[in-house]
């Protein structure tokens, strides 16, 4: 029953991950959450983000933002970064990510999902088909709809962990 919320992968932090190694495993497009998975609740991309966006873009990766947000906070966000963004993307809904895919030029096999929740973010990607890691929240100050969410979560992980055999996907 929860299966369809378990994330393929898990990851402490974005940062963390072996985006060259992904390169090499044949994926090309990198669809991104931002709150919470590139910089806390609300900020700008800081340092740490701009430098990674030039990374990808340097190994070959294209990229792009899918927000729930509002354009003004995905466009304020993107302003350093200078990639594909989809605001209001509605996630877990399919449009969003398929969007994404077309303005990447990328296909579902070729395309990997990065986020920190797993009722939009990760069952979203599932829902398309996409790789997805699941990455753990930069901040634990959230807004109360995010916090009750967690609670939820925090279910669906231990189930995902038991089932793993390992604390793999342990979460805040």
């Amino acid at each position: 029953m929860f299966e369809i919320f378990f994330p393929d992968e898990t990851v402490s932090s974005t940062y963390d991950i072996d985006f060259e190694g992904l390169y090499e495993e044949g994926y090309r497009g990198i669809l991104f959450d931002i709150d919470n998975t590139l910089v806390e609740h609300g900020m700008d991309a800081n340092e740490r983000a701009v430098a990674l966006f030039e990374r990808l873009k340097r190994i070959g990766f294209e990229c792009c933002l899918i927000s729930n947000n509002k354009k003004q906070r995905v466009s304020s966000f993107n302003k350093r970064i200078g990639v594909h963004m989809i605001f209001n993307a509605h996630k877990p809904r399919r449009k969003g990510y398929m969007d994404a895919m077309v303005r990447m030029g990328t296909e579902k096999e070729t395309t990997l999902f990065v986020g920190d929740q797993l009722f939009t973010d990760i069952w979203g990607a599932k829902r398309c088909g996409i790789r997805n890691i699941l990455v753990k929240p930069i901040n634990k100050r959230e807004e109360i709809q995010i916090v009750i969410k967690r609670y939820l979560e925090k279910i669906i992980l231990k189930e995902y962990r038991s089932r793993k055999g390992s604390k793999e996907g342990e979460q805040g």
